[in-house]
C-alpha cells in the first residue's frame, strides 16, 4: 500500500495563531523564528517557560513546557520513577526528563494533518492542559528531588483534595 502526498496549504501558519493568543491574552513572549514562540507563564508554584514550535513535517504543533527544577544526578531514578507513575495518570501530554540539562518538562502535540488550522480555543486548550498538569505535579517534583521523598510518597502528597482555604 502506497501512501499519496496531497500538498495543501495553510492561509495562516499555526504559530501565528498562538501568537494572537499570546497578544490577546497579554502573554509574555518571544518568536524566535516562523517556526517558533516561547511564552512565559507565571504560575502558583513557579514560573512555565512554554515553548511552540511547528514541525512542517508531521503537520503538528509540538509544546514543550519547562519548570525551574534541576534534577541531581542522585535523583534521577527515582524522578524517572515519579514520571512513569505521573504519565500513568494523564489523558493527554506526558512529563520528560531532559537528562543532559537535569530538566523536567511536560510535552504534548495537536496534529493539524491535511492543512488543518488550530483555532484559538485549540491553542488555549493545549496551553491550558500543560499548565494544569505542571500545577498539578510540581510538588511531587520538588519533593522528590529536594526532600530525598521516594516517587510514591510524593505522588499521594499532592493527589488529595483540600476544601476551603486555611
Amino acid at each position: 500500500m502506497e501512501l499519496v502526498e496531497i500538498e495543501l496549504s495553510r492561509d495562516i501558519h499555526p504559530v501565528d495563531v498562538i501568537e494572537q493568543v499570546a497578544t490577546t491574552n497579554d502573554w509574555a513572549f518571544e518568536r524566535s523564528g516562523d517556526d517558533e514562540i516561547a511564552i512565559s507563564v507565571v504560575g502558583s508554584w513557579t514560573d512555565y517557560h512554554v515553548s511552540f514550535s511547528w514541525m512542517e513535517d508531521f503537520e503538528a504543533l509540538h509544546l514543550a513546557c519547562a519548570f525551574d527544577i534541576k534534577v541531581p544526578e542522585a535523583r534521577t531514578l527515582e524522578v524517572m520513577r515519579l514520571l512513569s507513575l505521573i504519565n500513568e495518570q494523564l489523558l493527554f501530554g506526558h512529563f520528560d526528563l531532559w537528562e543532559q540539562e537535569g530538566a523536567v518538562m511536560y510535552r504534548q502535540s495537536l496534529l493539524l494533518a491535511g492543512g488543518v488550522e488550530p483555532s484559538s480555543r485549540q491553542v488555549e486548550m493545549l496551553l491550558s492542559s500543560a499548565l494544569d498538569a505542571c500545577e498539578n505535579y510540581f510538588q511531587a517534583f520538588q519533593f522528590v528531588v529536594w526532600s530525598g521523598t521516594s516517587a510514591k510518597e510524593a505522588l499521594a502528597s499532592v493527589l488529595f483534595e483540600t476544601k476551603g482555604n486555611a
